[in-house]
């Protein structure tokens, strides 16, 4: 195997191939846009911002509610997907285009991660993709050694 001087730098022992695993959701968007999911990258899983759509409907609830239980709902599974459980998550940020929906958003937030307590950020941004998005949440998972 050859390996670039970036992978050398990265990895420690080069010897040994650093895995990595791309996760899709098989949104088109994703080539289109040039992203994956998630990353697995060895003991770490990086979901990318994930939006509260209802993929089983391919639709966006109006509420911040439900558009976070929604955003959950996809990281777990691109977690799960990856070899990952939500107890795993070590990191997340939230982006909210309304402060006045903070506090719905932390109910959610309390009922998916309140016993797992990852460090967390809170941004309220000018808005996000589309207008009816009301929240965006991505994650940093590490596995954990039994």
């Amino acid at each position: 195997m050859v390996s670039t001087s970036l992978e050398n730098a990265m990895n420690p022992n080069p010897e040994v191939p650093m895995s990595r695993r791309l996760i899709s959701t098989g949104s088109p968007f994703e080539q289109t846009a040039g992203y994956s999911r998630a990353v697995i990258d060895g003991d770490f899983a990086f979901v990318a911002g994930t939006t509260g759509y209802d993929y089983a409907t391919m639709t966006m609830p109006s509420d911040v509610t439900s558009q976070s239980r929604n955003c959950f709902k996809t990281i777990e599974a691109a977690l799960q997907e990856g070899g990952f459980a939500l107890a795993d998550i070590v990191r997340a940020t939230y982006y909210l285009t309304d402060a006045n929906d903070a506090d719905a958003h932390f109910a959610v937030c309390g009922e998916v991660l309140g016993d797992i307590r990852p460090a967390a950020t809170l941004l309220v941004v000018a808005g996000l993709y589309k207008p009816e998005m009301k929240v965006e949440i991505e994650v940093t998972a590490k596995r954990r050694i039994a």
